[in-house]
């Protein structure tokens, strides 16, 4: 393609995003299309020769475009959001053109410093202790992936990384934690079967008494207790562990303290709302993704620790080829974590922070926890409905409840959920909280107004009734 070409179609492709901005609501947030309708499209071979670019452009729209759920729709209440925004696209395009590859300080200085004050930002931003040193992942997979291995390093005097596991180390989480914590168990070589569920109270908040008495117990039992991850805003419910007792808990007997907040710490650009993360200093790690509710596209997940040098010692490597003469003056982020390359994520984020400002970012987050508030009172208002978890923050978990036993509870609600979601206007998820199959409504999309969430509970109300009809 020659740089005509190239200049024609990136106006064609800023206008096509421009007016997928505006259309989005158009479209069905989920894609109608069966499996395998895609891949019969896609020719079973390469081409030879190249194709002019206006035909790849008419198979995207024909072919791509009908197979994408779309989560930037005003009527995506599902998972958790993944926003995006004009800004931090536009930073994108930018590190897209750029086609940098940030491994080192001295491959791109501006990368790296860019990274360091973004990230200081965004510590102040949501209230974080003084002192902690940022550096952006691509996921909060990956950020816990980072402190469990840190703490495995850590607890084992930094000699695992040399000899590999000698005692059996354990790690302690709630049992309505993230799956990417028994994802990261297997993969830092702890083993599944040493990770400990600690059960939740009332509002599915990880009970720190019940935490002691695993830890204790392990520790009797010959093993080694090494990491505990807290999470502040559960993915099935939303609830917050207390951070204040977890922290003595991990205080006492020597344990790593990792916070997971990859959605719920946004909330803490509110000064309303930072007690979510009461007793963060006690933690040696703390993640959120600034590419769920703050307007950052996938991928950029915002990782803190306490102790650098800790991090550093776990993932560094220095072969001849990356030395370079100014090491000992700044931050190599290819040391702080798991690839040796890395995208300009902090480029994006940027952008975002300085387009909206720190106003304007707290302004989207009270509408949307207004907005969540409106919905519990909705469920709360209507007999044929319960909530199963209290609304901390922008999640409702309800079930409709019309007095049947518990198992057809649960496929009468899934059968509420398909009717819902089988409109195209709105997309909602679902999980269980104590064998309870429940609904989950998130509010959390950028262009999601009143209007919406009043269209899916009109949609949700009108399901409920004829599902119910004698």
């Amino acid at each position: 393609m020659k740089n005509e070409e190239f200049r024609l179609f990136g106006h064609r492709f800023v206008d096509w995003i421009a007016d997928y901005f505006e259309n989005v609501e158009t479209f069905p947030v989920l894609s109608p299309l069966a499996p395998g309708d895609v891949r019969k499209n896609i020719p079973a071979v390469p081409p030879t020769r190249g194709e002019d670019m206006e035909a790849v452009f008419r198979d995207f729209e024909k072919v791509i475009l009908p197979g994408m759920a779309h989560w930037q729709h005003p009527g995506w209440f599902a998972y958790f959001p993944a926003n995006n925004s004009p800004a931090s696209v536009l930073g994108e395009m930018l590190t897209a053109g750029l086609g940098a590859q940030c491994m080192v300080w001295k491959t791109s200085p501006a990368a790296a410093e860019l990274e360091e004050a973004v990230l200081d930002w965004l510590s102040q931003m949501i209230g974080l202790p003084q002192g902690l040193a940022g550096v952006i992942q691509d996921s909060a997979s990956t950020a816990t992936l980072c402190a469990l291995l840190s703490a495995r390093e850590r607890t084992t005097g930094f000699g695992s990384n040399d000899d590999g596991l000698r005692v059996p180390l354990t790690v302690y989480a709630s049992e309505e934690a993230h799956s990417s914590i028994e994802k990261g168990v297997k993969i830092a070589g702890y083993g599944r079967k040493n990770l400990r569920r600690i059960p939740t109270d009332d509002t599915f908040a990880l009970l720190p008494g019940r935490l002691e008495e695993a830890v204790v117990r392990d520790k009797d039992a010959g093993l080694v207790p090494a990491c505990v991850v807290a999470t502040v805003g559960t993915t099935s419910s939303g609830a917050l562990d207390p951070l204040a007792p977890i922290g003595e808990v991990c205080r006492r007997h020597g344990l790593w303290l990792h916070v997971d907040a990859a959605w719920a710490g946004t909330a803490a650009l509110l000064p309303e709302m930072r007690g979510i993360i009461d007793g963060v200093e006690a933690a040696d790690s703390f993640v959120f993704n600034p590419h769920k509710w703050m307007l950052t596209n996938f991928d950029c997940s915002a990782y803190y620790v306490k102790d650098p040098a800790a991090l550093v010692r776990t993932f560094e490597i220095l072969p001849e080829y990356l030395k370079t003469g100014v090491d000992a003056k700044v931050k190599n982020y290819r040391d702080w974590g798991i690839p040796l390359g890395r995208r300009f994520r902090a480029l994006k984020l940027w952008f975002v922070i300085r387009s909206y400002g720190v106003e304007g970012l707290q302004a989207m987050v009270r509408e949307h926890l207004r907005l969540a508030r409106v919905v519990e009172g909705w469920v709360v208002a209507d007999a044929r409905f319960e909530l199963l978890a209290p609304v901390a923050l922008g999640l409702v978990c309800f079930r409709l409840n019309d007095g049947r036993d518990e198992s057809a509870l649960n496929t009468l609600n899934q059968a509420l959920l398909d009717r819902i979601n089988g409109t195209g206007r709105v997309f909602l998820s679902h999980t269980t909280l104590r064998g309870k199959f429940t609904i989950r409504l998130v509010v959390g999309q950028r262009t999601t107004a009143e209007r919406h969430v009043r269209e899916a509970w009109d949609l949700i109300d009108s399901a409920a009734g004829e599902l119910l009809r004698p």
